[in-house]
């Protein structure tokens, strides 16, 4: 289901990074000290997505990674989004 503004702000606000774009993206870029750092990140990205059946755009740019989300099915943003956001951040940053 599609979030309210209050909703997406709220969320926007626990998740480090991530900002709106166009009203109904969320987007975030990773920089990485190399490009076969990047491209781990990116195989880590295709897993979390796929256990969570939501993928995001990804454009690599060299050592530059970034990411775009929203829900076509729902018009707009959705708690699957920032669930993915969250399990994306996590990818990023292994504790």
């Amino acid at each position: 289901m599609k979030l309210t503004e209050v909703q997406i702000e709220e969320h926007l606000n626990q998740t480090e990074g991530w900002k709106r774009e166009n009203g109904k993206w969320i987007i975030k870029k990773y920089r990485f000290p190399s490009f076969p750092e990047s491209i781990a990140f990116v195989n880590l990205v295709a897993q979390a997505s796929e256990e969570l059946n939501h993928h995001p755009f990804i454009a690599i740019d060299y050592k530059l990674v970034t990411l775009r989300m929203t829900t076509w099915h729902d018009g707009g943003l959705t708690e699957l989004d920032f669930t993915a956001a969250t399990a994306y951040d996590r990818a990023y940053a292994p504790s």
